[in-house]
């Protein structure tokens, strides 16, 4: 089996923070979104991995997978969808079972799950389940059965009405078989190439298209508060790691602090990450925040945000939460009041008025 990561858009909820880089770049607890998916994949066995990307986003896609050369760049050569990412793979492909799982979703657990249900069922498809609150801002399963896997019986997307609370998450299993599906349906009424409309046609001509209810949370990293949850989810997975000085400081809980990293005169409160040279001083940190390299925090107080590398908060006193702050981006402060909430785009700086 081969594996696909569709990483061709920036994200047009996440902007401003997507103007200048593609979401899948993002950091979620020290690493970009992508690479979640990566290790997901490599720990399942699959080795030979293709990322769909766009003029746009190849550049800052191989920077930030520097440290994984032995993946695959395939170009999309124009937004027309999910499904038209899948089709332009068929000849890299090659006939083999296809694994999808999209760029920008979080999975608490690896795909082992939903491959025994695809391999076991002798399906063409199969597609991880997760239950969710209201259901009708995605596409929803029909499922026979009311076990961890069943055969789908119908798929709609983004239903008033949903018929179950099983939302479509961003993982798949194909055959072949999906890219005859692909070339069968027209696109959208949006003029994308669906996937969904794909898998439906290979329910209406009788293919086992399997479903497996994905155990753990998911998140797909929409929108800021969305990568903000995702951060702490991530966060609290890691476990504690001191490569960095921390002189004069109380660590409490599961912390990573890089090589390079200083912690000064600070308390820090798990989970959270110091990235490699960043500077912490005193200062108190925590919990489910994520500092970058070389990023710098003095004299505040920073809890449930994101400080992307090379972002400065000053020495003022100040208490920062539910923020982001992207590369380079430098926050100062005018005396004011004691609570503060942004969201910061790469290389801006935002001056906060006050007493």
């Amino acid at each position: 089996m081969k594996a696909l990561i569709p990483a061709a858009g920036f994200g047009s909820r996440l902007r401003p923070l997507t103007f200048s880089r593609p979401k899948p770049v993002l950091p979620v607890a020290g690493q970009p979104i992508i690479a979640y998916a990566l290790q997901h994949l490599r720990s399942v066995g699959i080795e030979d991995i293709a990322i769909v990307t766009s003029d746009a986003t190849e550049a800052p896609l191989r920077a930030a997978l520097a440290d994984w050369p032995d993946v695959t760049f395939l170009r999309q050569a124009y937004m027309g969808g999910l499904g038209h990412a899948v089709a332009g793979a068929e000849e890299w492909a090659d006939g083999d079972d296809l694994c999808v799982m999209l760029a920008d979703n979080l999975f608490e657990h690896s795909p082992a799950g939903l491959l025994q249900a695809f391999r076991d069922g002798g399906a063409h498809a199969a597609l991880a389940l997760i239950e969710v609150e209201d259901p009708r801002a995605f596409g929803v399963a029909e499922l026979d059965g009311e076990g961890a896997s069943g055969r789908v019986r119908s798929i709609v997307e983004k239903p008033e009405q949903p018929e179950t609370n099983l939302a479509v998450a961003g993982l798949y299993c194909f055959t072949p078989r999906i890219f005859e599906a692909l070339r069968q349906v027209p696109v959208s009424a949006r003029g994308e190439l669906e996937l969904t409309d794909a898998i439906s046609w290979l329910i209406r001509d009788g293919a086992v298209v399997r479903g497996y209810r994905q155990p753990g949370w998911w998140k797909d990293t929409g929108r800021p508060a969305d990568l903000l949850e995702a951060n702490a989810w991530m966060l609290a997975r890691q476990g504690s790691v001191q490569r960095g000085t921390v002189e004069h400081s109380l660590v409490q809980g599961n912390v990573v602090i890089e090589a390079g990293a200083r912690v000064c005169r600070s308390v820090i409160v798990g989970p959270a990450y110091i990235g490699p040279d960043a500077v912490i001083e005193d200062a108190r940190l925590g919990p489910g925040v994520s500092v970058g390299r070389g990023a710098q925090v003095i004299g505040a107080i920073v809890r449930h945000s994101i400080l992307e590398a090379g972002a400065c908060v000053p020495d003022r006193p100040l208490t920062l939460s539910d923020s982001i702050l992207g590369q380079g981006a430098q926050l100062s402060r005018q005396p004011a009041t004691s609570y503060h909430q942004c969201l910061m785009p790469d290389a801006s700086t935002l001056s906060i008025a006050g007493d």
